[in-house]
């Protein structure tokens, strides 16, 4: 054997002891590692599509994370979080038959998942469709094993407000203030809960929690026109005209601003 010869032989037999050469497997390696290891290695490979899209979604780029989506479904047809985040892609692209389609789907593969039940039933109360909504978000909550219960209690009490349904709004909200206090949502829907039952104060209340846990530039005109007729309702014409510049500042083209100049608080 050349010297050539035997360097190589030893350069694959370091390759082999290091595990970075495919082929290289002992024959007294137990039987079925190999294929152990390429699952092993299928699935991080899913996993690291998954992260992608999720870390595209949150950044908008809704066509490049369903592209990853995709890839990480061609390589596990049943993935059920995959499918899970392909409906929420289809809704924020306004394909809502290719997003409910999405959601079934997952909630099949994986229907004690409290995550797909919350993502689901924001999808079917975003539709206008609370009563299948609200036992979807009652399954996440009965979930112990669920590490957003804030999320799925303020999402059920958001879908409660679109029907008036103020007694149920508040018990979960209720609850979702138990689990998270600061989570502004919860504060400006808790507002809105008392102000709709003619509870001024208590809707005050709610207002200046928000006041101290979200940014004024982070609210929505619809909280901050509720914020003014609150202040309309309880006489406060300083907290009133405090609100009202924060709704011009940052809403002055917006439908709430127009009522606020034209004083349509009882529309």
């Amino acid at each position: 054997m050349t010297v050539l010869a035997q360097r190589n032989r030893l350069a694959l037999v370091a390759l082999c002891a290091a595990g970075m050469l495919a082929g290289c497997a002992s024959p007294e390696a137990p039987r079925g590692s190999k294929a152990a290891a390429d699952a092993g290695a299928a699935q991080r490979k899913v996993d690291i599509r998954m992260q992608l899209a999720s870390g595209y979604f949150q950044q908008g780029q809704y066509t490049v994370a369903l592209d990853e989506v995709k890839l990480a479904l061609a390589a596990d047809p049943d993935h059920a979080d995959a499918y899970g985040m392909r409906g929420l892609i289809y809704q924020q692209l306004g394909e809502t038959a290719l997003a409910e389609e999405s959601f079934v789907r997952a909630r099949k593969l994986a229907p004690a998942s409290p995550e797909l039940a919350n993502n689901y039933g924001s999808f079917l109360c975003q539709a206008g469709r609370v009563k299948e909504a609200l036992p979807l978000f009652d399954a996440a909550l009965g979930n112990r094993a669920y590490r957003s219960p804030a999320s799925a209690a303020n999402n059920a009490g958001s879908c409660a407000l679109k029907i008036k349904d103020y007694a149920s709004a508040e018990r979960y909200l209720l609850q979702a203030l138990q689990l998270t206090p600061d989570l502004p949502a919860t504060n400006a829907n808790l507002a809105r809960v008392y102000y709709e039952k003619g509870d001024y104060v208590r809707a005050n209340f709610f207002l200046a929690r928000l006041n101290k846990v979200a940014k004024m530039e982070s609210l929505t005109a619809d909280v901050l026109w509720l914020a003014i007729k609150v202040q309309h309702k309880l006489g406060d014409t300083d907290a009133e005209a405090g609100w009202a510049t924060q709704l011009r500042r940052h809403h002055s083209g917006s439908a709430e601003y127009a009522a606020y100049q034209r004083g349509a608080f009882d529309e």
